[in-house]
């Protein structure tokens, strides 16, 4: 799907927008803008942590792409690992979220983490593209390709690590956050829990009762984190969802964090969704059994 916000809606857009800020910093009003806005100017030079690995594959259009990988020193061969997934706000890349907290998280719990760039840094992960300034979307299928880059970059790390299929979580700051949303219902096979930090989910929000229907209907354990002096991704709307999932009866959690803005919200998260993380593997689906033909006799017994 393929949406291109209206000029008013850019507008609204503007000043409610995530931007991609680092973890644990207070965030500041750009020189430019909006004043009300909390965050750095997007695109802002950050150091990679030096725990992390900076990785590249290429897609069969020749096009090199990005990624960001953590391997816990807890991490095995022949061990199965859990593996996390994690997607990064608008404007930055993946060493915005795979970094401080969520590093010290993952080294602890013996975690595999992939940050996938998402195709570039406003790719939205398959959800709906809102672009500051307008304009086209380039390119046109630019939804897809964001969603194809975060199913390879996953499908990279269980082909090179022993990944326990049971154990496998999304999760995704701002932009991130929309596409844990969007992913997490429309894959929801694939993941034992999903965690949203200030998601800037604004163009699924009509929707949300409908994509958080497929989190009930799933048995895919949701968190949803948000701080409350967020004037980027506000707390009045996050806490819609909220709301929402409690009417449907998802199985998930709701923390809002007092005195923390849209960067600031983002380590301090980290324990709650690892602990989260934690607490659930996902049931795998029975094996399949292929349907007998007219007149043949049932299977015997399994002997005791």
């Amino acid at each position: 799907m393929r949406f291109v916000p209206s000029v008013s809606l850019l507008a609204v857009a503007t000043l409610a927008l995530a931007l991609a800020v680092p973890q644990g910093l207070p965030a500041q009003a750009p020189a430019n803008g909006p004043g009300a806005q909390n965050g750095p100017p997007r695109i802002p030079q950050m150091k990679p942590d030096p725990r992390v690995q900076q990785k590249s594959y290429t897609l069969p259009t020749g096009e090199v792409m990005k990624y960001t990988l953590f391997v816990s020193s807890k991490v095995k061969p022949g061990v199965p690992a859990p593996l996390v997934v994690a997607l990064h706000g608008y404007g930055g890349d993946s060493n915005f979220i795979v970094r401080d907290k969520l590093v010290d998280e993952a080294e602890a719990g013996g975690y595999v983490v992939v940050g996938p760039m998402g195709y570039n840094f406003t790719g939205w992960y398959g959800s709906p593209v809102i672009l500051i300034g307008g304009g086209p979307v380039k390119p046109a299928n630019l939804t897809q390709l964001s969603e194809l880059d975060v199913l390879n970059v996953m499908a990279i790390a269980e082909k090179q690590f022993d990944i326990d299929p049971n154990r496998v979580y999304l999760m995704g700051h701002s932009m991130g956050g929309a596409g844990t949303i969007f992913l997490g219902q429309k894959h929801s096979e694939i993941w034992a829990a999903a965690a949203a930090i200030a998601p800037a989910a604004f163009m699924l929000q009509p929707n949300e009762k409908t994509l958080l229907g497929h989190f009930k209907e799933a048995k895919l354990p949701l968190m949803i984190t948000q701080g409350a002096d967020d004037n980027v991704v506000p707390p009045a709307g996050t806490r819609t969802w909220a709301a929402a999932m409690k009417e449907l009866g998802v199985d998930g959690e709701y923390i809002e964090k007092p005195g923390l803005d849209h960067g600031t919200i983002i380590g301090p998260s980290m324990p709650d969704i690892f602990a989260f993380f934690a607490a659930h593997k996902r049931t795998p689906p029975p094996p399949f059994v292929p349907p007998r033909r007219p007149g043949t006799p049932p299977p015997a017994p399994a002997k005791p």
